[in-house]
């Protein structure tokens, strides 16, 4: 390969395993990381507990696995790419290893422990320090990223545009510290190209496992310069986030349930028992029964105490502390749990090597709309779909020819909004998770979207704050899709239908169909 030159730049947008990853894989090409917080902090990688899907066991094999992905995609997910990420899966555990990483093993130098979640037909989850695999995937890419030359990482930094050359394609971004009341124009970065690696939406939702900074920020910039985004409707609501007053919400891993957990009502009583695979069921099964469960007025528990013990002090130290935070002592009390916003399987468009509809622009990781979550991801494919993608956005960008580096974009950065009535963050969230959460139907989607238009920005619905414009989105494909899939359940309209197809639109497409539903309201509605 030729030595990199002053056009060779490229930009990532996150610092979780996706951005890092790629990041990693993207040298000898100079990289400019970019991460809103230091580096590290309002990741969702490191809150991600239950580990890294791969078949590694004697008695498993990627086709397995790819079948199992398949099955809890609802017929949304694509069998070529399920085969291809599954396929993928052991080299990126190497990958990790030569990183640094160390996973469980039965001893010193042992095998790798693989651990069982639900819809997995075998043991094929790789954990790192029993439920802390996140953070420490993610202290050792930080170590990896802050070592390499070729990696310049921008910390309290945010994206507030992507820089469009005069051909609409993405050519750099425009960015600013992130501190409140910051003054001075956005600068410009220019590079060959920009990976968007800036997670999920969940941040969105009065009850989530996420960081609150988690609220489609990368969504709405991709949006903007016309990207094309699919299945944004589809939002993964984790059945067992601990309720115990905390925002955002910590979550008790699905990794429970494989080792034996068991879930029961306010009167003890086991309510997933005659539901088949029971606790294991796909997560928008567990998630809707608990959610029924609370409707009628009852709480729910997650009770660990008999299938482990004090056993769960070793497999789940991570969960141990959380519930200590809390107040609980896992061997005496039961975990109250509740579900919560954890996963978008929606998002940009792109692919096979990550590239969405707009020249110069991948995503990667919870951004990304791939083509393997489908309606409802499996666990633990996460940090794998980022993993494996990371590697072949890397190396599509190095195959790409560089361009030259613009000096001046074509495009400008939006001008800061005027002082106009907006919802508060606590607004939306509250609307998101009445409206457009577990459960969903026609008269509280239509409302969702009469709202968020009501607080438009006066010369433009595009001009919309990001959570405004990224709820809107959420809540019109939701109102398109008349049928329940997956993570998407709606009241009026509850079987699958026949006819499989993905929500696809830009933001213009979207817009107007958001425009077209609030037109059918009645004049006074009320949240």
């Amino acid at each position: 390969m030729r030595t990199p030159g002053p056009h060779d730049r490229v930009v990532v947008v996150g610092g979780g395993i996706a951005g890092l990853a790629t990041a990693l894989h993207l040298a000898p090409l100079p990289v400019t990381l970019i991460v809103a917080a230091p580096l590290g902090l309002q990741a969702s990688t490191a809150l991600a507990q239950g580990g890294i899907a791969a078949a590694l066991g004697s008695n498993d094999n990627p086709s397995l696995h790819a079948t199992d992905t398949l099955l809890a995609g609802a017929g949304l997910s694509e069998p070529s790419v399920a085969a291809r990420v599954a396929a993928q899966a052991p080299s990126c555990i190497e990958w990790l290893i030569a990183q640094g990483a160390l996973f469980d093993r039965t001893e010193p130098a042992g095998d790798l422990i693989l651990g069982l979640e639900a819809a997995h037909s075998r043991r094929r989850i790789v954990h790192a320090g029993g439920d802390r695999t996140g953070q420490r995937v993610l202290d050792t890419l930080i170590r990896a990223a802050k070592l390499a030359p070729s990696v310049q990482i921008l910390e309290n930094r945010c994206v507030t545009d992507l820089a469009l050359d005069e051909k609409g394609s993405v050519a750099g971004v425009f960015c600013s510290p992130c501190e409140t009341g910051s003054t001075g124009e956005p600068i410009l970065i220019a590079s060959r190209a920009v990976i968007l690696a800036t997670g999920g939406v969940g941040g969105l939702f009065s009850y989530t496992t996420n960081p609150l900074s988690s609220a489609g920020g990368g969504l709405a910039l991709a949006a903007r310069a016309n990207a094309l985004l699919r299945d944004v409707e589809f939002v993964q609501f984790h059945p067992t986030a601990i309720a115990a007053n905390l925002d955002p919400m910590p979550l008790a891993t699905e990794a429970l349930r494989g080792e034996g957990a068991i879930l029961v009502n306010s009167r003890g009583e086991r309510f997933m028992e005659d539901i088949p695979c029971a606790e294991l069921a796909p997560r928008d099964v567990v998630a809707r029964a608990i959610f029924a469960q609370i409707t009628a007025g009852e709480r729910v528990f997650l009770d660990t105490r008999q299938a482990l013990g004090e056993g769960i002090y070793e497999k789940f130290p991570g969960v141990v502390a959380l519930c200590r935070t809390a107040g609980l002592d896992p061997t005496l009390d039961r975990i109250p749990v509740r579900p919560a916003a954890h996963y978008h399987m929606g998002g940009i468009k792109v692919d096979d090597n990550g590239r969405s509809s707009v020249e110069g622009l991948w995503a990667c990781g919870e951004i990304a709309s791939t083509g393997l979550h489908g309606a409802n991801r499996l666990a633990s494919n996460s940090l794998l779909e980022a993993l494996a993608y990371a590697q072949w956005i890397a190396r599509d960008v190095k195959e790409t020819a560089s361009r030259t580096a613009m000096t001046q974009a074509s495009s400008q950065p939006r001008p800061p909004l005027r002082s106009i009535q907006v919802m508060t963050m606590q607004e939306i969230r509250h609307l998101m998770d009445r409206q457009v959460g577990v459960v969903r139907e026609a008269e509280g989607l239509k409302n969702a979207i009469h709202h968020l238009l009501a607080f438009r920005h006066s010369e433009a619905v595009s001009n919309l704050p990001d959570a405004t414009l990224v709820g809107l989105l959420i809540a019109t494909a939701a109102y398109m899709r008349q049928e329940s899939r997956g993570a998407h359940q709606r009241l009026d309209y509850p079987a699958i239908s026949p006819a499989v197809s993905s929500t696809e639109f830009t933001l213009d497409q979207a817009l107007r169909m958001a425009a077209e539903i609030n037109e059918t309201l009645p004049t006074r509605r009320v949240a």
